[in-house]
């Protein structure tokens, strides 16, 4: 074996078995004498046993070539490692070498975890296909308008599936469905058809006064019988209205009044009896309808209303949309496989769900959701619907707590060939076919509102596992809060609600988002002015801080003047804004918790307005690269959230949809230049005193500007700052401005008006002579000395020496004023 110098390596097994430690030093020696240690030698595996046999170099200072050949091993390899052990190599003079490197401990990765209902926890999201979601949520029934409690569960899930889809990049294939058969779709559509026709008809008064009063009986008897508090109030009021709008058409028919006045009582009164009337007509008239066409009119309608209100609160369209019209003979092959497994039986033409049959079956569990419900009557029947709880269909089933798949449709209702019979579908089954269709077996995701988790969702489950017989249908149940109005529940069957276009009326889509966004999607949501105060201002709060900072990035530097030194201040809000990052994620990672997301934005904003009012004190610019990136990474997350609308660079957009980036780079330059020009003027009229252009500039500043968007702020010393903000925003401003301005005159001139009179009543008092000051009371004296002051009360006692003392003080005093008095009217101070 050679060395890299070329020389051949000792034969260390011959020396090593030299029994005498000294003669195998000196063999040892004489043949490292002959071997030259240059840089870049390389050891053999021969050096490395031998090296292993000394604990230490030789103490014989002849024996030096061994000594050498020691610390030179040693320097490579460290201290001789016992046999068997390895032996690193270390830096030597000769030669250096890379040190081992050790990788960073790191932290552990934060997982989203969403709250199943299933489990009832926050649960870590594992998709069952890698990023893939399949994602079904449970859409309208379409027979009304759409209100703020269809907005609280559908902007919640659409803030859900943003995040899940743009923040933890799954990829997200979002279902939702359109009920337009059901019991309610079926009794409205058939009453809006019956009155629209007997309103057609034109009744004469008299016929209307006696058809409302037959109404009003069955009605009557269907008010006595609720025990529910809310419905019964509900069903109060509308009686009262009836009666109410009653009394003057009965007054104007006795009176004879002229047919203009008499019909618009008839008009009046047909409004307010429209739900009596379209009771007492569907329940007498009802089995005669029987187009199809009138039943899918009103759902049409409906829907249409309900993509326009979604639209309107920047809510994405599902990936596909199904409806039950649509899917009927899916519905019927459904069910017919849950009847061919053993699941389902036929009674007089419909086809029900036996939950004892499912219960009973070993791998299957009827109530997952809301076990504690299951044998609830009251929300059974609600489930199956007003049109399928009378006797005779109740007595179709083998226990109360089955339910309908598929109903037997009667007179009135609209109907479907099918291999029971004509029938419709039940509720519970359309989305169970309908996502078993496009989502499989298993899907990852179901969504619906907190009410729909028992009967409907638990009767979902239990016959799609019976369908596909397993018992993973639904891997995570996601349920938003309810949403109370003020505090009290909100219901569109007991008419307390508000519609989407109502609350559009008053707040913007983005404030409602933000009002949602600063709740937990999970809670009850209360919808009330302090809710949509909180948002408003938090708007209004995040909106300046968007416009500051853009702002200070219009002031101009040149290419290098962007990057500028950091002090001790930016690094500070650089680790802030870091913080914050991390704490979002973590918070978005906890059940998607918004609220406290909002919590953490507003936090850092707050640290940036304090650092830009840092910076402005000492007149120095603020880092424009650092506020920069905070900025757009807050307008990152509102666009996640869908509280941007469109794609604005930073900050909310300005003027209406679509013109945010060509308005503000479009006028910004212009706008601009008047600032400059106007701030030029300004000072020459300041130098040369002229107020009226002061004024002007004001005005401007005050009165013109704003009717166009624009706001201009003056600081002292400072260049104004040119910010485009929403129109109706800046006049609200204005008039609040205007409004606490004429509180402020009017407290000034009150306080003027105060003073005035205090100085009157003064110069009143001063004016009296003390000899006359106390002439006047004689309720209290009855006789007084020959200065005027008092001696004897009105009894005629003689006043105490404590009285008279005190007395005296006043006189003193008011001599006094009187004096001062004198001395003002000599030197004419006043008229």
């Amino acid at each position: 074996m050679a060395d890299s110098s070329g020389q051949q390596a000792p034969d260390y097994r011959s020396i090593l078995s030299i029994s005498d430690e000294a003669a195998r030093a000196q063999a040892l020696n004489e043949h490292l004498s002959t071997r030259s240690y240059v840089q870049g030698y390389s050891l053999s595996q021969a050096d490395v046993d031998a090296f292993r046999q000394l604990s230490a170099p030789p103490a014989d200072p002849q024996l030096f070539h061994v000594v050498r050949w020691f610390r030179h091993i040693e320097a490579l390899l460290g201290s001789p490692c016992g046999k068997g052990q390895p032996c690193r190599l270390q830096a030597s003079k000769g030669r250096r070498v890379q040190p081992q490197w050790s990788p960073p401990a790191g932290t552990q990765p934060c997982r989203l975890h969403l709250y199943n209902s299933l489990t009832r926890n926050k649960e870590v999201f594992i998709p069952q296909d890698g990023k893939k979601v399949t994602w079904y949520c449970c859409g309208p029934t379409v027979y009304d308008a759409s209100h703020m409690g269809h907005a609280r569960s559908y902007i919640s899930f659409d803030i859900l599936r943003r995040v899940l889809k743009d923040y933890f990049k799954f990829d997200v294939f979002y279902c939702m469905n359109i009920t337009d058969i059901d019991d309610k779709i079926i009794k409205r559509a058939r009453q809006n058809h019956l009155f629209e026709q007997y309103r057609e008809k034109r009744p004469e008064a008299a016929q209307l006064l006696e058809d409302v009063q037959a109404a009003l009986k069955p009605f009557s008897v269907k008010l006595n019988e609720t025990t529910d508090p809310d419905k019964k109030q509900m069903l109060e009021r509308i009686q009262h209205a009836v009666q109410l709008a009653t009394e003057p058409l009965e007054k104007a028919v006795q009176c004879r009044l002229t047919g203009e006045e008499v019909n618009s009582c008839v008009e009046v009164l047909l409004e307010e009896a429209k739900d009596l009337l379209s009771d007492w007509l569907d329940s007498t008239l009802g089995c005669d309808v029987t187009d199809n066409s009138i039943f899918s009119k009103l759902p049409k309608f409906w829907e249409g209303e309900f993509h326009r209100d979604m639209e309107a609160l920047n809510v994405l369209p599902p990936d596909v949309l199904t409806r039950v019209s649509e899917y009927v003979p899916e519905i019927v092959n459904f069910v017919q496989k849950i009847v061919d497994n053993g699941y389902g039986y036929v009674s007089n033409g419909s086809v029900y769900f036996d939950t004892a049959k499912f219960a009973s079956s070993e791998k299957h569990s009827y109530g997952k959701l809301v076990p504690e419900a299951v044998g609830d009557q009251n929300a059974l029947q609600e489930g199956e619907g007003d049109l399928s709880i009378s006797a005779d269909r109740l007595s179709e089933k083998r226990s109360p707590n089955d339910f309908a798949l598929w109903k037997a449709s009667k007179p009135g209702e609209p109907s479907w060939p099918c291999p029971w019979g004509k029938g419709r579908p039940g509720w519970h089954i359309e989305c169970s076919a309908m996502a078993g269709t496009l989502l499989g077996a298993s899907m990852d995701i179901h969504g619906g509102g907190f009410d729909l988790r028992f009967p409907h969702h638990d009767n979902e489950l239990a016959q799609s596992e019976a369908y596909f017989e397993n018992d993973c249908w639904v891997r995570y149940f996601l349920h938003t809060g309810h949403l109370t109005i003020a505090g009290c529940k909100m219901s569109k069957s007991l008419k307390n609600f508000i519609t989407i276009k109502d609350a559009l009326k008053k707040h913007s889509a983005r404030q409602l988002r933000l009002a949602f966004l600063m709740h937990s999607w999970k809670d009850t949501l209360d919808y009330s002015s302090n809710t949509m105060e909180s948002a408003l201002q938090y708007e209004k709060f995040l909106n300046e801080f968007f416009l500051n900072v853009k702002d200070i990035l219009r002031a101009p530097v040149d290419i290098t003047g962007q990057f500028e030194k950091w002090g001790e201040e930016e690094a500070e809000l650089n680790k802030n804004f870091y913080d914050k990052k991390t704490a979002i994620h973590k918070a978005l990672c906890d059940n998607v918790d918004t609220r406290t997301v909002m919590e953490e934005m507003r936090a850092l904003v707050s640290q940036c307005n304090l650092y830009m009012a840092a910076r402005k004190a000492v007149r120095k610019r603020p880092n424009q690269a650092l506020l920069e990136n905070i900025a757009l990474y807050l307008t990152h997350m509102l666009k996640i959230f869908g509280a941007v609308e469109e794609d604005s660079s930073l900050g909310f957009p300005v003027g209406g949809p679509g013109s945010s980036l060509s308005l503000e780079a479009t006028v910004m330059p212009y706008l601009q230049v008047l600032s400059e020009f106007r701030e030029g003027v300004r000072k020459i009229a300041r130098e040369q005193k002229v107020p009226e252009i002061l004024q002007l500039s004001d005005a401007l500043r005050d009165d013109i500007l704003p009717e166009l968007g624009v706001r201009f702020e003056d600081h002292e010393g400072l260049p104004t700052v040119v910010k485009l903000v929403d129109r109706n925003t800046l006049l609200k401003e204005r008039e609040e401005k205007r409004r606490v301005e004429e509180e402020k005159r009017k407290k000034k001139e009150e306080a003027a008006r105060r003073k005035q009179e205090q100085e009157a009543a003064k110069l009143a008092k001063m004016k009296i002579p003390p000899s006359e000051m106390f002439l006047s009371e004689t309720d209290k004296y009855s006789k007084f000395d020959e200065n005027g002051l008092p001696t004897h009360d009105t009894e005629g006692k003689e006043l105490s020496k404590g009285q008279a003392k005190k007395l005296k003080k006043l006189f003193e005093a008011q001599e006094k004023l009187y004096k001062e008095y004198l001395q003002m009217a000599h030197n004419g101070s006043f008229q």
